[in-house]
């Protein structure tokens, strides 16, 4: 503890930041990883393992055709390396997104809605058509009309009986911004010895690709073809001494350039906390690569916006005096135990391990005003929600938020686990996402003897009414 506050206060006289993370000497790709420079002098480390796989043997082989070893080579069709990866199941995705100016987001969900139990590997039914009416609380507290029927004044009634006075009509205004999304998605199952699939993992802040050893090892030892950056400033990768270098934007280009460097034609995303961002990011923007998308402890579908009145506000050489308090705190709220397990997990993922400039810039640059609910329900790809029932950074209720506004979402909770819990209960985080890539919908259900009138009132029957509790217009 002296000796952070003496480094603290050097840095504050010097106005140089102690403990720089720096990127290790060799370029030269060792045990997997690699340095990628993403832009000039901002060089990320990667930890990228591709496995050993053996030739798939097709139906044309065993007729007696043979394929060149360009066939199998050949980087532009990988698809053909085994047909079985082609199948799939082409689910319509068709939803009508209305923005109102009063507050109101009304989501008509009019293609085919997937449901299963991700965590059995049963195949996915479809649920009838439904309507999502997302209400706002600040809303809520304001009624936009006067109440058609005031409350009388207290007494008995002429009748002898008291009625409560029905809830006030709220008048539904002009549309502010309606989305239309109509298209048809494959999904299929994604097996290790698909050559066509690649996963990509996402750390948060503070966190380094270190945190995903159990996860990269599990896969890599099935046959997946795993990529984990470093993001700028963790880890091993460059920690240039500007803030602008990490907003959210800087960072989100960073990893698009490495998506657009390793993505094969169907790609999984595996974010975590501010990591989860990225990823759907990504997946707004390739809703072709993207296959599926994993978020653990993410949060709600809310835009980024930095607090005004953090912590992390305070100076950089203030924050490195802190360090060792910073760091109990973490492992307290993070980690469902604080033994000396989770201490090793800890020191040895590099879960909480920046600098205290790094740490400042990362949290003041989480702008990202785009990422609201809208942007959010617009997501047509596959999500599997993974939450810590411990986690003390991320509530309950805005992963069930999250898990209400997405078209295809399946919510899986962990008790034992809290914010680390791919470290805490690495077998039970592994299994549900190797569940997960292997899941495909079964739509062999879709079009039942259901008559059109039938339809028609499993419509009507359908209507839920979320509550929101963030407002759509800042």
């Amino acid at each position: 503890m002296l000796t952070s506050i003496t480094e603290g206060i050097l840095c504050c006289l010097t106005g140089k930041a102690a403990s720089l993370v720096l990127p290790l000497e060799s370029s030269e790709p060792s045990d997997g990883f690699e340095f990628v420079e993403v832009k000039p002098g901002r060089v990320l480390r990667v930890r990228h393992i591709i496995p050993e796989r053996q030739p798939v043997v097709t139906e044309e082989q065993l007729a007696g055709k043979e394929k060149t070893d360009s066939d199998y080579n050949d980087d532009s069709c990988p698809e053909d390396l085994n047909n079985e990866s082609n199948t799939g199941s082409s689910v319509h995705c068709k939803r009508k997104i209305t923005v109102y100016r009063n507050g109101q987001l009304v989501i008509e969900n009019l293609g085919d809605v997937l449901h299963s139990e991700i965590l059995q590997c049963q195949d996915g039914d479809l649920e009838p058509c439904s309507t999502v009416e997302v209400e706002l609380a600040d809303y809520k507290e304001m009624p936009s009309s006067p109440d058609p029927n005031p409350i009388s004044p207290p007494g008995p009634s002429p009748l002898g009986e008291q009625k409560p006075a029905p809830p006030p009509r709220r008048r539904r205004r002009k549309p502010k911004r309606t989305v239309l999304i109509d298209s048809k998605r494959v999904i299929s199952s994604c097996k290790g010895t698909h050559s066509d699939v690649a996963l990509f993992f996402v750390h948060g802040v503070g966190g380094s690709l270190d945190i995903w050893s159990s996860q990269l090892d599990f896969f890599s030892r099935l046959g997946y073809e795993v990529i984990a950056p470093d993001l700028a400033g963790h880890g091993a990768s460059t920690a240039p001494q500007i803030a602008a270098a990490y907003t959210f934007y800087a960072l989100a280009e960073d990893l698009r350039a490495i998506f657009k460097r390793y993505a094969r034609k169907r790609n999984i995303l595996i974010g975590h906390s501010y990591g989860v961002s990225f990823c759907t990011f990504l997946a707004h923007e390739y809703p072709d690569l993207v296959h599926k998308v994993v978020m653990i402890n993410g949060g709600g579908p809310t835009a980024l916006e930095p607090s005004l009145c953090s912590i992390f506000q305070l100076p950089s050489c203030v924050l490195h005096c802190l360090s060792p308090c910073l760091a109990w705190s973490f492992l307290k709220a993070g980690f469902a135990r604080q033994g000396a397990k989770e201490k090793q997990l800890l020191k040895q993922g590099n879960a909480f391990n920046v600098s205290p400039f790094v740490l400042r810039a990362m949290m003041s640059g989480q702008y990202w005003p785009e990422g609201d609910e809208v942007y959010h329900a617009e997501l047509t790809v596959p999500i599997l929600l993974v939450h810590g029932m411990c986690d003390k950074f991320v509530p309950m209720d805005e992963d069930q938020r999250m898990a209400e506004i997405l078209l295809f979402a399946f919510l899986k909770v962990i008790e034992e686990g809290s914010h680390m819990v791919m470290m805490e209960c690495p077998d039970t985080v592994n299994t549900l996402l190797h569940e997960f890539f292997l899941w495909e919908p079964d739509m062999s259900k879709k079009d039942s003897s259901k008559t059109d009138t039938e339809k028609t009132v499993a419509l009507s029957d359908t209507l839920h009414t979320l509550k929101i509790n963030k407002p759509m217009d800042k």
